[in-house]
């Protein structure tokens, strides 16, 4: 039997299953739910964890470092268990002019390490 985390994607509540009970994720959504927590969670949220995530909220508004940023993304995807090492994630940053929300468009693509299937993420950081 796999470990399940309790469903919830980054900015949303916790899902009810449908006998009522909190819904669960696991597999590759337990995987895809985690990259985006850490890399969406700011450094020092987690009090007994300091040094946990990415903080891409924290780019918006800066001059964009692309290259800095998908190093960055790459770092931390890397540290967790459900990220293939090989291949190696192909991950893309594209900055969103000011004009539009500013930020910047990110896709993902990876292999999820416990099932071997391959996971595309695509979602945007911007105000």
């Amino acid at each position: 039997m796999s470990l399940a985390d309790l469903d919830q994607y980054v900015g949303t509540d916790l899902s009810a299953s449908l006998t009522g009970d909190l819904a669960t994720a696991d597999g590759t959504k337990r995987g895809q739910e985690r990259v985006l927590r850490r890399l969406l969670t700011n450094p020092g949220d987690y009090i007994f964890h300091p040094d946990y995530g990415a903080g891409l909220p924290g780019y918006i508004g800066r001059t964009a470092d692309l290259a800095k940023l998908r190093a960055l993304v790459r770092g931390q995807m890397l540290l967790e268990d459900a990220v293939a090492r090989s291949p190696a994630p192909v991950i893309s940053v594209a900055a969103i002019p000011d004009g539009q929300g500013g930020g910047f468009a990110i896709s993902i693509r990876y292999v999820d390490a416990p099932t071997g299937d391959p996971v595309a993420l695509d979602f945007d950081v911007s105000r």
